[in-house]
């Protein structure tokens, strides 16, 4: 006789809570010194500044009970901002419309829970 084997598959949703656990005086700080580093180096060190916060704004995060985690690099976007940069260029700033878009998908590629 076969025995019975459990294969309860249903996924459970909303077992978890969700929350934000930053700081607004966090958030204003990390903001002055990203703006404080894009002016001082003109502009060049902007994709840093953008990796700095929004790995604070991540890292701050809990889905579903669930910590995220973001391993972006500034060098990585860095190497994406120039690729942006250069296509926006080739095609009289048509592509500049995208970049918004594909600086969501690189943001959310390097988004993990913990």
């Amino acid at each position: 006789m076969m025995s019975a084997i459990n294969m309860d598959t249903t996924v459970h949703y909303g077992r978890g809570e969700s929350y934000f656990d930053g700081s607004l005086l966090e958030y204003v700080g990390w903001c002055l010194v990203g703006w404080l580093v894009t002016m001082c180096t003109l502009g060049i060190c902007y994709p840093w500044s953008v990796v700095m916060i929004y790995r604070w704004k991540v890292e701050h995060t809990v889905v579903e009970g669930r910590r995220l985690r973001f391993e972006g690099t500034a060098v990585s976007l860095f190497g994406q901002w120039i690729k942006w940069l250069l296509l926006s260029i080739i095609t009289l700033g048509i592509y500049g419309f995208w970049v918004f878009i594909k600086l969501e998908q690189w943001k959310t590629r390097n988004t993990y829970f913990q």
